[in-house]
């Protein structure tokens, strides 16, 4: 283990640990969020889990930039978070202790905010709210921004147990003394370590403070290349799934060992809602091989839950909970496509004798199965019509004349909302301010189940004159006695993009329009916009620098004038 010399003359006040891996381009990014905090009494100690690319040559120049800079190089890779922080904390020189990754950020307040807290009053640690930053397109969201609305202090987890799902270790500002009390240290040779550091740390505090304002910048890179993704964002991988059972193991065992087998069912609805549910959406992706190989590793340790923890889910979710343990696999992927929409399953079955409505086609077997299954309480027959259960499928896409595709699409309707015979239905597509709708009639074909052929000319979007660069989903309308209702188009989970250049009308240029697959979450049709010539090197350029809230207004009444 290297590290550079170390101005030892003023004692910091709080040690931020920047902990990085091949990632010479960021690194400066993230140490610089640090060395720009209005608390400047810091020491920053850059982290180098043995990186092989630049990262060596530029973290040595950052350390000769600023005295407050350590670098910190491990001996070999140790293929984690932990063993980079852990060496960090052997070296940290402040009795109050932070950690960065270094393709993130700190607000330039979080060491100022988060130190106040603890000089309040004695604690164990401070956590504040962290903002998700979307790198494909700057979309910013606070995560779990309930747990972090209010400035509270805590007597320990259990005055909130909700906190588990607040798991970072990132966000929370630690005193030393406190971690070295309890030996507490990042767990090494396991992925998803946050985790279990934190449901100890929580677990072990006496005191803790919850502050609203942002502490950290998280950037998120959601459709990363498999070898660049983070863990989280590696699901696909069943070594993935395999790593988070098994720390969901570890953190049980130490609820027990330590007194806290009381919130042994808060957690488990944390890791059902949360990390089961991560997985949920991505199943109907998912090929049998990999759903059985899923349900192996899956479902020994679903049986050990508390069973308060799963009838706490949404109902959706319980289906395909119980789908995969019961490994129903062509089911768990029709039931995955509709989590979080409100999507209908293609049928249900009543049981006349007892008055039950029930997932699938057929009465489930077992008790456990007609428990989870039983969707009687969601008033499919009863409910009002715009929130009717609905599910609108496209089992055919071809390409039309000109720059247009057409569509064949079914509806189900398990519950018969529908009145028998032909519906009337539009799809909406929004691309610019005026919404395309396109007219076209569903026909039945079986009882609950309709059909019909809709043709979507992309040359009929009226689009800004500036153009549009983004992505849209269509959706499909019903009306019935003067309510109408809204569902999702869920496309082919995979077909052969089709993608044409597209003229506009006189004064938009011509656009590169692409039909896709969503690819992730439930499926949708997908259609790419993005200008070609003049209008994507010049034109929307100059009205992105330009597009002030009183220039936009000025140009939506222009354009309104023009139309």
């Amino acid at each position: 283990m290297s590290m550079s010399i170390l101005n030892t003359t003023v004692t910091p006040d709080v040690t931020v640990t920047v902990i990085v891996h091949n990632d010479a381009e960021r690194l400066p990014r993230a140490v610089a969020s640090v060395l720009r905090q209005t608390h400047p009494n810091i020491e920053v100690v850059i982290s180098d889990d043995h990186s092989t690319d630049a990262t060596e040559d530029v973290a040595r120049g950052l350390a000769a930039q600023d005295p407050r800079v350590v670098y910190l190089r491990l001996p070999e890779n140790s293929g984690g978070c932990s063993a980079p922080r852990n060496r960090a904390l052997e070296i940290a020189r402040a009795p109050y202790l932070m950690f960065l990754d270094s393709d993130d950020e700190l607000p330039e307040r979080a060491v100022e905010v988060l130190l106040a807290a603890h000089r309040e009053r004695d604690i164990d640690f401070a956590m504040g709210a962290v903002h998700r930053i979307r790198v494909d397109g700057g979309r910013r969201t606070t995560w779990m921004p309930h747990l972090v609305a209010d400035r509270r202090t805590l007597d320990g987890i259990e005055a909130d147990p909700r906190l588990f799902f607040e798991h970072l270790a990132t966000s929370k500002m630690y005193a030393r003394a406190f971690l070295d009390r309890h030996d507490l240290r990042f767990p090494e040779g396991i992925h998803y370590e946050d985790q279990l550091f934190s449901a100890q740390a929580y677990c072990l505090a006496k005191t803790f403070t919850i502050v609203p304002e942002p502490v950290y910048r998280w950037y998120i890179a959601p459709y990363a290349a498999s070898e660049a993704a983070s863990i989280s964002n590696q699901r696909h991988l069943l070594s993935n799934v395999r790593d988070r059972v098994h720390v969901q193991r570890l953190i049980d065992a130490f609820l027990a060992g330590s007194g806290h087998v009381s919130l042994r069912e808060d957690k488990d609805f944390k890791f059902l809602k949360h990390d089961f549910r991560m997985y949920a959406g991505d199943l109907p992706y998912r090929d049998d091989a990999w759903l059985t190989s899923f349900a192996d590793i899956m479902n020994p340790y679903l049986d050990t839950l508390a069973p308060g923890a799963c009838a706490r889910l949404p109902r959706a979710e319980r289906v395909v909970l119980q789908l995969v343990r019961d490994r129903r696999l062509s089911d768990v992927r029709q039931a995955a496509r509709g989590l979080g929409h409100d999507v209908a399953p293609r049928r249900t079955t009543p049981d006349a004798a007892t008055g039950r409505t029930y997932w699938g086609a057929g009465i489930p077997h077992s008790a456990q199965a007609r428990r989870e299954l039983d969707l009687t309480d969601l008033g499919l027959d009863t409910r009002p019509f715009f929130s009717a259960r609905l599910r609108h499928e496209i089992t055919e896409i071809a390409r039309g004349p000109g720059a247009s595709i057409d569509l064949t699409v079914r509806t189900y309707d398990p519950a018969l909302r529908l009145p028998v015979g032909p519906q009337r239905a539009t799809l909406h597509l929004a691309p610019g301010r005026r919404r395309l709708t396109v007219p076209f009639r569903l026909c039945p074909v079986s009882p609950g189940v309709f059909e019909g052929r809709a043709r979507l000319d992309l040359t009929a979007a009226r689009l800004p004159l500036h153009g549009f660069e983004g992505i849209r989903h269509p959706v499909l309308r019903l009306r019935r006695q003067g309510q109408s209702h809204t569902g999702l188009l869920l496309a082919p989970l995979s077909f052969p993009a089709l993608t044409a250049r597209v003229p506009y009308r006189a004064g938009t240029a011509p656009h590169r329009v692409t039909v896709e697959p969503e690819g992730h979450d439930p499926g949708r049709l997908q259609i790419r916009w993005q200008p070609v010539g003049s209008t994507a090197t010049v034109i929307r350029p100059a009205v992105r620098r330009l597009a002030t809230p009183r220039v936009r207004r000025a140009a939506r009444l222009a354009a309104d004038v023009l139309h």
